[in-house]
């Protein structure tokens, strides 16, 4: 997936001997958590967090509060992942894009980026979400893509959702198949189903059932 065509570079760094009263006009005018700023030969420092300058001093220059600066950025060549994960590690919705140089080359716009991962067949292509959780060591992708595949399913997308010191949650979509056969082939191996955006009529079994005994117990 190509991003270079999404780098934007309408707004320019900011020079560390601006003001800070600058920076929040800049702040007030736009909507990005944070800013770029450089230096006098235009080497990009880093960004500004919109959330840091309330309590700066507007009449001071950004280089007085140097040690704010946060350093986060992309490569031009940087996968789609790899941004995304920038964007969330570093609570912005905007990431300078650098060379290999470390040329400022501009920024991605979370919304863009966004919109690229809603244009992948995990989104688009119609079929149901799966939630599974199993031991850190005991799960494996590959039996994941079996158990889906020997009952007739496709494998559209996964990826680790939640990771503790002992557990993994895995997101599935599938497509081709209802999830129910699914379903229960994962828990015959001991995989904890979390939720799945399908009916699984082995609970709405399980329910029935006790409905019944209920119904039964109180005659």
């Amino acid at each position: 997936m190509e991003l270079t065509s999404y780098i934007l570079n309408d707004i320019k760094p900011l020079n560390i001997n601006s003001k800070i009263s600058d920076l929040k006009l800049l702040f007030n005018q736009l909507t990005f958590s944070h800013i770029p700023i450089e230096n006098d030969d235009h080497v990009f420092l880093g960004s500004f967090s919109e959330t840091d300058i309330h309590c700066f001093d507007s009449d001071m220059p950004l280089s007085d509060y140097r040690y704010a600066i946060e350093g986060f950025f992309v490569r031009e060549h940087n996968m789609w992942l790899d941004v995304l994960e920038a964007f969330a590690k570093n609570a912005t919705n905007m990431i300078p894009v650098l060379n290999d140089k470390n040329d400022y080359l501009g920024y991605y716009e979370l919304k863009d980026i966004i919109s690229l991962f809603n244009n992948t067949p995990f989104f688009y292509e119609p079929g149901g979400i799966l939630v599974i959780e199993k031991g850190i060591n005991d799960y494996s992708f590959s039996q994941i893509s079996q158990i889906i595949e020997s009952n007739g399913g496709k494998l559209l997308g996964s990826f680790v959702s939640k990771m503790t010191a002992d557990m993994v949650q895995v997101t599935l979509k599938i497509g081709n198949s209802g999830l129910n056969n699914i379903i229960q082939t994962f828990r015959r191996y001991s995989y904890d189903i979390i939720s799945g955006h399908e009916e699984d009529s082995y609970i709405e079994s399980l329910k029935e059932r006790s409905d019944y005994l209920n119904k039964y117990l109180n005659m």
